[in-house]
C-alpha cells in the first residue's frame, strides 16, 4: 500500500496545436500522457457508431501516437495514463503487470461503515472474482474458479456527501474487472449510484467512484511520478 509516492516535477509539456473539448490533459511529454476522465465517458470505443466517442479517441485526435495502457469503467472518473508509441506502451504495461503502479481511489458507499483497525489502518478484502457470463458485464465472487483479487480500504478523511453513507479510500492490489465495485458489494456496502451492483437511488446522477491518485515510473527515464485529481463529489 502506498500512502506516499516520490513526486517528480513535470518535464516539458508536449502540447499539440489543439486539444479537443472534453479532454483534460494533466501531463504530456514525448512518452507519457496523464488524462482526467469524466464520469459517463467510455475509456475506449464500444460497439456501435454511438459508442465511438471515448477518452482514447479524444486523446488520439490530439496525440496520434497515444496508445491505451489501462482502462476505467465508463461510470468511473479520474486518472488514466496512455503511452505515446509502442515502446512507452510496453514499458507502462510492464509496470502495471509488475505492480509498480500504485492507484488510490475514493468512493462513497451505502451504509455506515466502521473501521475495525486501530488508527484507521488499512483493511483487506481478499475475494476471488470471475466474470458472470449469464449476467454480463457483471462480475461476481467465485471461490472455486475466480481469479485472486485483493483490495485495501480505510475510511477517508473527508465526510460523506449524503446521510447514511460512508466515504472510503481504496487501493486495488490486483486489477480485475469491476473489482472495487464487486468487493464493496460483497461486504454489503455497494458504491452509491452503481448501476450494476447497488439498488437504484435518485440521490445522485453518477456512480461515486473516482481514481484520485496514481504513482508510476516514467516509461523512459524510470523517474517516479505522482499525479492527483480532485474528487468531484
Amino acid at each position: 500500500m502506498s500512502d506516499t509516492a516520490t513526486a517528480q516535477p513535470p518535464g516539458p509539456q508536449a502540447t499539440p496545436a489543439a486539444i479537443p473539448a472534453g479532454l483534460r490533459v494533466l501531463f504530456a511529454d514525448e512518452a507519457l500522457l496523464v488524462l482526467d476522465k469524466p464520469a459517463g465517458l467510455l475509456a475506449v470505443p464500444g460497439r456501435g457508431e454511438d459508442k465511438q466517442d471515448c477518452l482514447s479517441a479524444r486523446a488520439q485526435a490530439a496525440y496520434p501516437d497515444a496508445l491505451v495502457v489501462h482502462r476505467l469503467d465508463m461510470a468511473t472518473s479520474g486518472l488514466v495514463v496512455m503511452g505515446r508509441g509502442i515502446e512507452a506502451q510496453r514499458a507502462l504495461g510492464l509496470a502495471f503487470e509488475q505492480r509498480r503502479v500504485h492507484k488510490r481511489y475514493v468512493a462513497v458507499v451505502n451504509g455506515l461503515l466502521a473501521n475495525p483497525q486501530p488508527d484507521n489502518g488499512w483493511n483487506t478484502i481478499d475475494l476471488p472474482l470471475l466474470l458472470d457470463w449469464l449476467n454480463r458485464p457483471r462480475s461476481a465472487v467465485n471461490h472455486q474458479h475466480g481469479k485472486p483479487s485483493v483490495t485495501h480500504w480505510r475510511l477517508a478523511a473527508e465526510p460523506a456527501p449524503l446521510p447514511g453513507t460512508t466515504r472510503v479510500d481504496l487501493e486495488p492490489v490486483t486489477g480485475r474487472s469491476h473489482q472495487l465495485r464487486v468487493h464493496l458489494q460483497a461486504i454489503d456496502h455497494p458504491i452509491v449510484g452503481d448501476p450494476l451492483y447497488a439498488a437504484p437511488t435518485g440521490a445522485v446522477d453518477r456512480m461515486l467512484l473516482h481514481a484520485q491518485a496514481l504513482s508510476l515510473p516514467h516509461p523512459v527515464t524510470g523517474a517516479q511520478m505522482r499525479f492527483e485529481s480532485t474528487c468531484p463529489f
